[in-house]
């Protein structure tokens, strides 16, 4: 009996030692495979036959803006053309490596010079000795504002172009308001207006939604939260609950089927960063939405913002609920600026730019 018990044991170790061998195997693939796809370095920009464009710009580049070190992405296939700051969302999601993810021949940056901001507390902008009061509005505008002079500097214009998607909509609101003279027009994507006010809105729709299609298992999860109550969104809705049944229902970040993870995948294989820049991105994910996203909910720029100095250009998704279309719309019709517009994307959700490219180009 005793041999039989050491014979079963032996077996069962030799099992758990080859389990334990496998997965030690597949972790060390997995950092090879991550670190080799992290040189910190974009691809040139090549024509429709993979010819590098002459001429043509794509660097990775860090600079001081106030008291912290940033890293930018300048693109271009003639350094010539406008300037564009692009402004991305999140907050602490970087914009640059979704997009090159879904990137098609025809790009923005055949038209114009784009640069792709890695704002505080993201990516190559992470340092971990950041907190809540590196973190302020004031901070996001400051740099935002350094970061514009740099590029008129760099690239001899007078004024560039300013674009938000999403969480950089509502600092692109904030940044014309302070800096107007910098900027030749503004451009929102998926543009925020009074957010808490959308997500209430986005609850209701996912709600009888839920109901619609009897999904009990999204009723159970909406359940655990109020809509109406005095901490609404929490943190743990946003992230969880939330962003899975937007992506679900294709009213998040896009109308096709998506998912978080394949967002993720898209940063950890971008070339553009190098390996601490990936542990940057983890960390100051929760870190800038942890300090900075409730800034934006508690602001409602139906009243705090609706007169501009310059052109304001609104380009959004039918579908999108993660940043409410309706109420977009209703805000551009109270917008009083020089000119303005409002561009509606029927196959979208959040994210025009990537849904549907060649026309939002």
């Amino acid at each position: 009996m005793i041999l039989i018990i050491n014979w079963k044991m032996k077996n069962t170790l030799k099992v758990i030692l080859w389990i334990v061998a496998v997965l030690a195997a597949l972790i060390l693939i997995m950092v090879v495979v991550l670190w080799i796809a992290s040189p910190g370095k974009l691809p040139l920009l090549e024509d429709a036959e993979g010819k590098v464009i002459p001429g043509s710009i794509s660097e990775r580049r860090e600079i001081i803006l106030g008291d912290l070190k940033h890293g930018v992405f300048l693109r271009s296939e003639k350094p010539d053309n406008p300037v564009i700051l692009y402004l991305h969302g999140g907050p602490g999601s970087p914009g640059l490596p979704m997009i090159m993810a879904e990137e098609e021949q025809e790009r923005l940056e055949k038209y114009f010079t784009v640069c792709y901001w890695d704002q505080r507390g993201t990516g190559m902008s992470y340092r971990s000795d950041l907190g809540a009061d590196d973190l302020t509005i004031q901070h996001y505008v400051n740099d935002a504002r350094d970061l514009t002079k740099y590029l008129m500097e760099r690239f001899a214009k007078d004024k560039i172009y300013l674009m938000g998607n999403s969480w950089g909509s509502y600092l692109g609101i904030k940044v014309i308001k302070q800096y107007p003279e910098l900027y030749y027009a503004y451009m929102g994507i998926g543009q925020v207006t009074h957010q808490h006010l959308s997500e209430q809105l986005a609850y209701e729709y996912m709600h009888d939604h839920a109901k619609e299609v009897n999904d009990r298992k999204a009723l159970k999860k909406l359940g655990q939260y109020d809509p109406l109550s005095e901490g609404f969104p929490q943190l743990d809705y946003l992230v969880g609950t939330r962003t899975a049944l937007m992506n679900k229902y294709g009213i998040g970040i896009m109308r096709k089927d998506f998912s978080m993870s394949s967002l993720i995948m898209d940063v950890m294989m971008f070339s553009g960063y190098k390996m601490c820049d990936k542990v940057g991105y983890v960390r100051g994910s929760l870190l800038a939405l942890g300090n900075v996203f409730y800034f934006m909910i508690d602001d409602n720029l139906f009243e705090s913002s609706t007169n501009f100095d310059i052109p304001v250009y609104i380009l959004h998704g039918l579908y999108d609920y993660q940043v409410s279309y309706a109420l977009a719309t209703e805000y551009v019709s109270m917008i009083e600026a020089p000119a303005k517009g409002l561009y509606t994307f029927e196959k979208s959700a959040h994210s025009p730019n990537m849904e549907e490219p060649a026309r939002f180009i």
